[in-house]
């Protein structure tokens, strides 16, 4: 098939739809026949995922990848900044970490160039083994104060030669003006590079906004390419934080498993409880109180960017006492991660890693300590239940730390890896620690985790496979797409 020109998704603001429209074009692109890949050049976010050479980039990146039906690498997100603590971050550059910037420092230093020349190095690599490339920007397009170091916004898409699309959330107001204003305030060359507008989240009947479009697209002097509703039946991975906001917060008492995730500060990969979220046995929320915790079956401790700083947040807040005490009670406790390090005795960081280093006390829930190290591990894994040799599964590390047993302290592990190497423990069949992210993602993992539980709905089936399960939803994505946005137009300014 012929090659087309990359399409960029660029946004009149933040968390406006922009990953989840990017997702679901890259499987449009597919089902028709092409050979999609995506792309951003700068991502912030604490979800990332592993690509099979262990290297790290955005978990949008790696969610567009799937809908692409291709294995994620690191060209597709170049740049990737991890919030660690306030104004600094770890940053990731083409896929490994090379050390923490300051805000300031990343946005106003000739260090923006060396980037630039990297993010463009990346796409180019990539544009010359996929087509059409689907692009990602970031935030605002029209944030002036930024322009001059922009890297993944209108200076790619030039670099790119892409076709635009902005993207308008029209559920937060002021659709108009952010709209008109976002084209007008570009420079005259950029605006001739957006083709076209996408408004996103609409509620109601959209035949109500027949005069909208047609108002917008004579105020702004580009097409409307369609106005999607807003949905909460497709579900697709999602790596803003913000999306936490929209997450249960109580328990239930239908019957259904109640599964607490503590909501960390610098909570990261927080997509690890997807799958758990949609099994119908499990009602799963997220938590920041500690008297909710009395109410939960089981409860989570989830990946931390800065474990420390989150474990020194617990005992100010009174959720360490509150999961201890769920410990005592008999509750299962399991911890992923940085949720794992703070369930041991000690969590020491000589280095700095994640700020200005130091050593805590952990829950001492597990009879194991844990050394942050200067050397990130980043690799998907092969395992199987070590207590039951169950099925392989399938997850993935990133973490700095290194997790050692106290002494002589009987530590059985949870996971033996596919090289024999154990990963782990468990406790008394109810505590239990792992580094490995997507351990949730295995139906079998599930099923041994609600099997502490005592719950009339535990006998029930849950999620079968849950790639079927996100298949599927990919396609449910580009169906709705394909009913709600003109992608004869589409195609049509992509061959300009």
């Amino acid at each position: 098939m012929k090659r087309l020109r990359p399409l960029m998704f660029a946004g009149t603001g933040s968390d406006v739809g922009k990953s989840v429209l990017a997702a679901g074009f890259c499987r449009i692109f597919k089902q028709d026949g092409y050979n999609p890949a995506p792309f951003k050049a700068q991502n912030m976010a604490l979800n990332s995922a592993v690509t099979p050479e262990g290297l790290e980039i955005g978990r949008a990146q790696a969610v567009q990848a799937e809908a692409c039906g291709i294995e994620p690498c690191a060209d597709m997100n170049p740049v990737l900044l991890k919030p660690q603590g306030e104004s600094i971050s770890q940053l990731v550059l083409n896929g490994k970490a090379v050390g923490s910037v300051d805000a300031f420092d990343y946005y106003k230093s000739r260090q923006r160039e060396i980037l630039r020349r990297e993010a463009c190095g990346a796409f180019d690599r990539l544009a010359a083994r996929y087509s059409p490339i689907v692009m990602e920007g970031a935030g605002s397009i029209s944030e002036l104060n930024l322009r001059d170091g922009d890297i993944v916004n209108m200076s790619m898409a030039r670099h790119a030669g892409a076709a635009v699309v902005l993207v308008a959330d029209i559920e937060r107001g002021g659709l108009f003006a952010s709209a008109y204003g976002s084209i007008m305030l570009q420079s005259e060359d950029d605006r001739k590079l957006i083709k076209g507008i996408i408004v996103n989240k609409f509620r109601g009947d959209i035949r109500l906004f027949d005069d909208g479009v047609k108002i917008l697209e004579d105020v702004c002097q580009v097409p409307v390419l369609g106005v999607v509703p807003y949905f909460d039946d497709i579900h697709i991975e999602e790596e803003d934080s913000m999306e936490l906001n929209a997450k249960r917060t109580g328990a239930t008492d239908d019957g259904r498993v109640n599964a607490a995730v503590v909501k960390l500060r610098h909570i990261s990969n927080f997509t690890d409880f997807d799958a758990l979220e949609h099994d119908p046995r499990v009602n799963l929320f997220y938590c920041d109180a500690p008297g909710k915790l009395a109410d939960a079956d089981i409860i989570i401790l989830p990946g931390s960017k800065n474990t420390l700083a989150d474990l020194d947040s617990l005992r100010r807040n009174g959720m360490a006492e509150a999961v201890t005490k769920a410990a005592s009670d008999g509750k299962t406790i399991l911890g992923i991660c940085g949720g794992y390090q703070m369930m041991g005795t000690a969590v020491a960081d000589p280095h700095g890693v994640e700020g200005d280093g130091g050593h805590a006390k952990g829950l001492c829930l597990l009879p194991v300590s844990t050394r942050l190290d200067k050397e990130k591990t980043l690799k998907q894994a092969v395992f199987t239940l070590a207590q039951d040799g169950s099925g392989a599964m399938n997850g993935y590390e990133i973490h700095n730390g290194v997790t050692t047993p106290d002494g002589d302290a009987a530590c059985p592990p949870l996971f033996t890896k596919s090289d024999g190497q154990a990963d782990g423990c468990i406790i008394g069949g109810k505590r239990m620690g792992t580094y490995m992210h997507g351990a949730l993602d295995n139906p079998a993992f599930v099923d041994f985790l609600l099997s502490t539980c005592h719950k009339t709905k535990t006998a029930e089936s849950g999620i079968s496979d849950y790639k079927v399960f996100k298949e599927k939803q990919y396609d449910m994505l580009a169906a709705m797409i394909r009913r709600h946005v003109d992608i004869e137009k589409t195609y049509g300014i992509m061959e300009e």
